[in-house]
C-alpha cells in the first residue's frame, strides 16, 4: 500500500502545501505495533517455544540458554516502504535481559531468522527458566517522528525536551533544528495529528520505526570515540563534545532502524534490537546490536 501517498492525499486536503508535506513525509516512519488479543490475525508469539532449523541448539551466551522473547512470521506482517524486512520466513529474537543489562557486548541476546522453506522442529527447552508463557499477537501500523520532531507531552518525564532551552543556552545545531521546524514546517502541529489519526496504534513490542533515542546515544559515543582513536576525524575539544555527539546522534537515525523494541515500563527489564538499513535489506540480522534498559521512578 501506498502510505506515504494515503498521507500526502490527507495533508492537501486540510489545504498544506505539497513541498511541506514532502519535507514532513522525509522524517515520517511507519512502524508495525505487535499486541495481544484483539482478534486479529495472529503474526507470531511472545514467549513460549521456538521453532528452529533441524540440527540447530537453541541460542545460548556459552552454557546460558537465552529465553525467546518474540518470534514473528515475516509473510504476516504488513509491508512498508523504507523497511526491508524479509518478505517471508520467521525472525526469533533472544535474549537474557538481566544479563544483557548488566554486559553491553551483546552476547547475551541473538537474532535468528529462519528462511521460508527450511526444515524446523520445535526446540527442546534446555530448562524451564527459559521459557515463558506463550502469547499469541497481532500488529497494527502506528506513525513515528524522531525525538525532536515530536510532541511535547506535559507529563513526559522519561526525557528532557532541548527545545525547552532559551536561544541562548542552545548549541549552533539545536538552534538549526529549531529553525528548520519554524521555517520549513509551519503546520507541524497539524502534520504530526493526521499522521497519528491514521496509524495511532501503540503495542507492547514495536517492528521497524525509530530507534530509542538513548540506544542511538550509545551508538553515536561509540562512533565518535572509535574515529577519534583511529585518526579518522580530529579530537573533539570537550567543549565541543556534547553538540558534535548530538549531530551524529542525528545523523544515525537515518542509518539505523529499530528492529524490534519493547514499550517502555517501569521497573521491567526492556530490550531494544536496533539494525543498519542496509543489513536488514540482506538479512544479515546477525548484525543487529541489542540493548536492554531498566526503568526506575
Amino acid at each position: 500500500m501506498d502510505h506515504q501517498g494515503e498521507f500526502r492525499r490527507a495533508a492537501l486536503e486540510l489545504g498544506i502545501a505539497d513541498d511541506e508535506i514532502s519535507r514532513f513525509n522525509g522524517h515520517l516512519r511507519l512502524s508495525i505495533g505487535l499486541s495481544a488479543g484483539g482478534g486479529g490475525r495472529v503474526v507470531g508469539q511472545l514467549g513460549g517455544l521456538p521453532r528452529l532449523p533441524v540440527g540447530m541448539t537453541w541460542p545460548s551466551a556459552g552454557d546460558i540458554p537465552l529465553p525467546l522473547l518474540l518470534c514473528v512470521d515475516c509473510g504476516a506482517l504488513p509491508r512498508i516502504d523504507g523497511f526491508d524486512l524479509p518478505g517471508d520466513g520467521t525472525l526469533l529474537f533472544f535474549v537474557d535481559q538481566e544479563r544483557d543489562h548488566a554486559d553491553s557486548s551483546g552476547r547475551y541476546a541473538r537474532v535468528v531468522y529462519v528462511p521460508e522453506g527450511t526444515d524446523t522442529a520445535v526446540a527442546e527447552a534446555p530448562g524451564s527458566e527459559v521459557v515463558r508463557e506463550p502469547v499469541d499477537i497481532g500488529a497494527e501500523l502506528a506513525a513515528e517522528l524522531p525525538l525532536w520532531l515530536q510532541e511535547r507531552d506535559e507529563d513526559e518525564d522519561w526525557h528532557e525536551f532541548w527545545e525547552d532551552l532559551e536561544w541562548d543556552d542552545m548549541s549552533p545545531f539545536q538552534q538549526q533544528l529549531l529553525r528548520y521546524m519554524e521555517h520549513d514546517l509551519p503546520h507541524l502541529d497539524e502534520l504530526r495529528a493526521l499522521a497519528h489519526d491514521l496509524w495511532p496504534s501503540g503495542g507492547a513490542i514495536v517492528i521497524g520505526g525509530y530507534a530509542d533515542d538513548e540506544v542511538i546515544g550509545h551508538i553515536a559515543e561509540q562512533t565518535l570515540a572509535g574515529r577519534e582513536k583511529a585518526g579518522e576525524i580530529p579530537a573533539i575539544p570537550t567543549a565541543r563534545w556534547p553538540s558534535r555527539l548530538e549531530e551524529e546522534r542525528h545523523r544515525l537515525t537515518s542509518e539505523w532502524i529499530a528492529l524490534a523494541r519493547e514499550a517502555r515500563t517501569y521497573e521491567e527489564y526492556r530490550t531494544s534490537f536496533v539494525i543498519r538499513h542496509d543489513d536488514l535489506a540482506a538479512a544479515r540480522v546477525d548484525k543487529a546490536l541489542s540493548v536492554t534498559g531498566f526503568e526506575a521512578p
